[in-house]
């Protein structure tokens, strides 16, 4: 079975009540569920963390034991350094997520330390960039993945 980790950073714990005009109403375990139903045949499992710390030892804990990871690091992707270098350090093919578009926001978010450490970046199409990421690796990544 495929295995694939999606891993949230700071404040997205409140998805679904947070700013529902920019993150919608669906919370992300709700829309596990909606994942894991669409793609039975892949091992999705969620992390969230508000601490950097623990969304990189989540990210090392994942070697050996993940062949994808979709990340959403908040806001962190704007500032952490250390997220980058786990990224890297662990040799798995990462997929950077946004609900909302940062290239329309403030000027700050358009700044991502994380997007070169990671294959590709999908923002702004709300929780369906979730959904693209894991199509990715099953379409792109077939024969490897």
């Amino acid at each position: 079975m495929k295995s694939i980790a999606i891993i949230n950073g700071p404040n997205l714990n409140l998805v679904g009540f947070r700013e529902p005009e920019v993150y919608g109403h669906d919370s992300l375990d709700h829309y596990l569920t909606t994942l894991s139903t669409k793609f039975p045949e892949v091992s999705i499992s969620l992390f969230q963390s508000n601490i950097e710390g623990e969304l990189i030892d989540f990210l090392h804990s994942c070697m050996g034991q993940k062949e994808g990871i979709i990340l959403n690091a908040g806001g962190y992707t704007h500032t952490s350094i250390a997220l980058a270098d786990a990224i890297a350090a662990i040799a798995i093919p990462t997929i950077e997520v946004h609900i909302s578009n940062v290239l329309a926001r403030e000027e700050y978010r358009k700044t991502s330390f994380i997007s070169g450490k990671c294959i590709g970046s999908i923002s702004g199409l709300g929780l369906w960039g979730y959904e693209l990421a894991i199509e990715y690796f099953l379409k792109k990544n077939k024969k490897s993945f």
